[in-house]
């Protein structure tokens, strides 16, 4: 039996199939962005020939799929979601197009505020009150709610989002709301804050209620599509979708908590790297992976990513847990050009899967960062993509030529330029999730995966003094890969404020109690192991923000049990602040429970190579890689270097740059002063002189 992970890229979709002797498939596909379904079954198709199977026989042996989606990304992104209509208190219907009163350049005063999802006319209050603890202080009018769905019903509202102020207190209101927009608008997909984050700060929640309804819409029916392709193929297995807190959902969790899924495909390169963090013996690791059309940095301490409730994609804030992953327009296909200052700039606008890079040959004309790898002679135009596409140098040279000729330079100098010029955003990236949280990147490993990274990694680390940089086997395909070793998972909250030195430890047990028996019930049927995961999210008293505070490890039932919860956040404050205030008030403002179910993905294929041994069952002998193949780059000046086969390599070999390394989906390149050792598993350990 097969389990398949699937990651749709902007660029191409990577598919990847373990069996159960921990055998590891690869395939890549190109996205198709009209329907990303059609790119979906392209790879799975692909990955049935790599098997020499036809598609119906690799879909009856596949017991579990797990994919990673952009559809609400993108939706989110390119505002292309759902006509959405928000029910909220009367009185409170400007809070998302208020904001919080800020703007992203607070200086400029000329910068227009961004349009809300929802234009003013759909946004309707109803009269109806809840007080902060739950008592209602006016009762929800059924007129006033009447004519408001009457309003969305004639404005053709496509998604309903229901928010109430301080309904996460008493639920009542929105339930007798839902119930009545399932009656009048029974096609219209439903949103109510109770459901998607029932937690304190108004303005946090109405975004994520609005956002879970503006990409709910188009994340179910592309799902729905999905499933109904598969099972015409014959597939009766599981579908799960990855969520953004890096653990994964059915289906049908997914279609009702759309914007779980917002962060969807970079989670499974964090997953990855969760498990790369027991592979290579080291707590902090570094993952960065440059895909197509962007690159994704996220940072592992201690093993562990970090969760966030505070994310903004695009203008909208999303508060549902979700790691914490920066997002750069960097990619291969991050296109470059000069402004009116003579300035080179690359991305964040990509050429994408359609027309791509200019090199691809489909009609694209503007210079990439593809098209400047290929003119520095580092990609081969005969063998890119495993053979099946053969690179256009001519376009790319043209290409790189208007780029030449707006810096008034030669070819080469250009298309360096442009190899700098990403490497040094790139950099900028990996800082932003380190210096300026006060982590020391350099003792970090810098693990590289996509596609497009392996040609640029070395330098990056190079800028930011990073010493070692691991590229794995399964580098270009390793965000579907990390799906593999994910769990079913899911985060549950409730609002408790109070100080901590008056509540009352019986009445935390109960609410972490109930946390935990939602989520269990939520598992459903699942028969496997189950771990439960508790958390506070805390302030000092004056504080306006509040920081998460792990439990793992504290009883409940301890006779000091507050004490504990009080040291735990005082020196999870001064690790992040550098300073902790023990005198001080401790407000306690909300509860955490992750309820995670963990599958039976097997730890040994997770992690084993192509037609390796399960890790521990020794090691198999390779043919060592001949360096009879050499071709010619320009590091400076034109150079010829080795170029080894990626899959063909020995356990144990040491190569010293400059080199390059193949295989069908990635190239690497090392450069002087660098060498690569040979890991167990094939995968390249590099040291930075």
């Amino acid at each position: 039996m097969y389990r398949i992970g699937i990651d749709v890229g902007g660029t191409f979709t990577d598919v990847v199939a373990v069996d159960a002797d921990g055998r590891v498939v690869v395939a890549k596909s190109a996205s198709t962005p009209a329907d990303p379904s059609d790119g979906l079954m392209d790879g799975l198709e692909a990955l049935a020939d790599a098997l020499q199977l036809d598609l119906a026989t690799l879909l009856a042996r596949t017991e579990r799929i797990v994919h990673g989606t952009t559809v609400a990304t993108n939706a989110l992104l390119e505002r292309k979601g759902a006509k959405v209509g928000l029910l909220t208190t009367d009185g409170h219907r400007d809070v998302i197009e208020m904001r919080e009163g800020l703007k992203d350049d607070r200086y400029n005063l000329r910068m227009p505020p961004p349009k809300p999802l929802v234009p003013r006319a759909r946004r309707l209050g109803v009269r109806e009150r809840v007080r902060f603890d739950g008592r209602v202080a006016t009762p929800l009018d059924r007129r006033s709610l009447t004519r408001a769905l009457t309003t969305l019903k004639d404005a053709g509202v496509e998604a309903v989002a229901i928010c109430y102020l301080h309904s996460y207190a008493n639920p009542a209101h929105e339930r007798a709301t839902g119930r009545e927009v399932a009656r009048a608008l029974p096609r219209v997909y439903r949103s109510l804050s109770v459901d998607v984050l029932p937690q304190i700060k108004e303005y946090e929640r109405v975004w994520t209620t609005v956002v879970n309804a503006y990409v709910g819409p188009a994340l179910a029916r592309y799902l729905a599509h999905l499933g109904a392709k598969l099972r015409a193929r014959g597939y009766r297995g599981d579908v799960l979708v990855m969520q953004s807190h890096g653990g994964v959902a059915p289906i049908s969790e997914s279609q009702r908590l759309a914007a779980g899924a917002v962060l969807s495909g970079p989670a499974g390169g964090v997953a990855a790297g969760r498990y790369c963090v027991k592979l290579l013996q080291t707590d902090d690791l570094i993952t960065f992976d440059m895909g197509g059309t962007s690159t994704d940095i996220a940072l592992l301490q201690d093993g562990e990513p970090t969760l966030s409730g505070e994310k903004t994609v695009g203008i909208a804030k999303v508060a549902l847990p979700s790691l914490d992953i920066h997002t750069l327009g960097a990619g291969g296909g991050s296109i470059a050009h000069v402004d009116g200052g003579g300035i080179l700039h690359v991305g964040p606008e990509s050429a994408g899967a359609a027309p791509g890079p200019a090199c691809y040959g489909r009609g694209g004309t503007a210079p990439t960062v593809t098209d400047a790898d290929l003119v520095l002679g580092f990609l081969d135009a005969a063998n890119f993509f495993g053979g099946r596409i053969t690179l256009d140098t001519a376009a790319a040279t043209r290409a790189v030529d208007t780029i030449a000729a707006g810096l008034d330079v030669d070819r080469l100098s250009a298309a360096e330029g442009i190899y700098r010029v990403v490497n040094t955003n790139m950099a900028e990236g990996i800082k932003l999730v380190s210096v300026r949280r006060g982590v020391d990147p350099r003792r970090f490993t810098l693990v590289s995966f996509g596609g497009a990274a392996g040609l640029h990694i070395t330098q990056v680390a190079r800028q930011l003094e990073i010493r070692r940089v691991v590229v794995p086997t399964v580098a270009s395909v390793l965000s579907a890969w990390g799906m593999l070793a994910t769990d079913l998972r899911y985060e549950l909250v409730r609002s408790h404020v109070s100080e901590l030195s008056r509540l009352k430890p019986a009445a935390l047990r109960q609410l972490f109690t109930t946390l935990e028996r939602e989520g269990r019930k939520r598992l459903g049927s699942f028969d496997g192991s189950v771990r439960v995961r508790r958390a506070l999210d805390m302030r000092y008293g004056e504080q306006i923000f509040e920081i998460g505070v792990d439990l793992d490890g504290v009883a409940l039932d301890a006779t000091d049990l507050l004490e504990q919860i009080a040291a735990r956040f005082h020196q999870r404050h001064d690790e992040l602040y550098a300073y902790s205030a023990p005198g001080q008030e401790v407000v306690v403002v909300n509860a955490r429970v992750a309820v995670i179910g963990e599958l039976e993905f097997g730890v040994a294929a997770a992690v084993a190579r192509g037609g390796d041994p399960a890790p521990g069952s020794g090691t198999e002998s390779a043919p060592r890689a001949a360096a009879g193949r050499s071709r010619r780059i320009y590091l400076g000046e034109w150079v010829d270097v080795p170029v080894y086969p990626l899959d063909a390599l020995t356990p144990g070999d040491v190569i010293r740059g400059p080199a390059l390394f193949e295989s069908a989906t990635t190239t690497v390149l090392v450069r002087e002063d660098e060498h690569a050792a040979v890991t167990p598993r094939g995968w390249l350990d590099i040291a930075l002189g």
